[in-house]
């Protein structure tokens, strides 16, 4: 059976996958659940990634503190690929992680340097956990700098152990992410499932945060069968919808709110998506040249509802304790009703934030 939706369903079975209906998560851990991740980004002109997306789902009463309480902890969340994941992905990431990794190049590389990695993995061992700056490089190859990455090898061959399930990230002080061995920090009673297994489960997972989305996408890790089958008006586009998520629709439309998404939100991942089912050419204006830039450096894009409606250029000025609004643009002119929802929730970010807003 295929499913037939309409673009606005699809929109709200997206939305609500989301946690950006008119209903609040009430916590970290059901952001993550629902989510599958938050993304770390460093880039604050209101407040880092990670705050924002929670905000944007729990609202007033999410504090950064709580964030910090379910990672180094609780363990409740882990931090993995930049990204804080809900501890309950984990043992479906591991038989991937394990056969990590599958590039030749890579492979020859820790080869060449087994003896830093056992280096490393024995520090961490004595005197665990630490700092990549607290341990000495002793590399027996060296990666050229990349942009990403400098001369230092401790940082490149701490992220492969991660990825390979060996070490984990126990937290950070400020930017800085301090390490330890793996065995210390996951839990050991998790459950074991095999290749196969875990692909299905991980596959559902993702479909249960997209609510709809393409199947057998590289980046998204919803599987060619997860889920059922759908197609929305106008499309052509060959989807897979959560179950669950089709049965919500059945609840009554409770017409949504506004929320302010980070520029790296998980909803705006899909571009191609966001054109074909919100008619959003959503464009990151983060790397552009200032005179090319129509909307701002890293303007918030408006969600009314389960539609797109503007972008929002702020930023905070910690120096004078306000919220800076240069422009609230707007796709289309505003009702009074919606110019009065988004000042309404930019009071809300700027008392969260614990500033007074300035208008430009």
């Amino acid at each position: 059976m295929v499913h037939e939706l309409t673009k606005d369903q699809a929109r709200r079975i997206i939305v609500r996958a989301q946690l950006l209906d008119a209903g609040r998560a009430g916590d970290v851990v059901e952001v993550a659940e629902q989510l599958g991740y938050v993304k770390i980004d460093p880039t604050a002109t209101i407040a880092p990634c990670e705050h924002t997306v929670l905000w944007s789902r729990i609202g007033w009463s999410y504090e950064p503190g709580q964030l910090q309480k379910a990672v180094e902890i609780d363990r409740q969340l882990f931090e993995f690929d930049g990204a804080f994941r809900p501890m309950s992905l984990l043992p479906l990431m591991l038989p991937k992680m394990r056969r990590w990794p599958e590039r030749e190049k890579t492979k020859q590389w820790l080869e060449a340097n087994d003896r830093f990695a056992r280096d490393i993995l024995a520090r961490l061992k004595a005197d665990g956990p630490l700092l990549a700056s607290d341990i000495p490089d002793t590399a027996q190859v060296s990666r050229a700098p990349d942009g990403w990455s400098g001369s230092n090898q401790v940082p490149i061959m701490l992220d492969f152990l991660l990825r390979q399930g060996k070490v984990a990230i126990v937290g950070r002080e400020g930017r800085h992410r301090r390490w330890d061995l793996a065995e210390r920090v996951y839990p050991t009673d998790l459950p074991a499932y095999s290749d196969e297994e875990a692909a299905e489960l991980l596959g559902e997972r993702m479909l249960q945060a997209a609510g709809l989305a393409k199947p057998h996408w590289w980046w998204n890790g919803v599987g060619k069968n997860s889920g059922e089958a759908a197609v929305v008006e106008g499309s052509t586009w060959k989807l897979r919808v959560d179950p669950e998520a089709l049965a919500a629709l059945e609840e009554a439309d409770d017409g949504g709110r506004v929320a302010f998404l980070n520029p790296y939100d998980s909803l705006l991942f899909d571009r191609g998506r966001l054109r074909e089912l919100f008619e959003f050419e959503y464009v990151l204006e983060q790397f552009k040249p200032k005179p090319q830039r129509r909307y701002g450096y890293f303007a918030h894009p408006i969600l009314m509802g389960d539609r797109f409606v503007g972008m929002l250029d702020a930023e905070l000025d910690r120096s004078r304790d306000v919220l800076r609004v240069n422009a609230v643009h707007e796709f289309l002119p505003f009702e009074p009703e919606e110019h009065e929802m988004v000042r309404a929730e930019i009071a809300e970010l700027a008392e969260w934030l614990g500033v007074t807003v300035a208008m430009s």
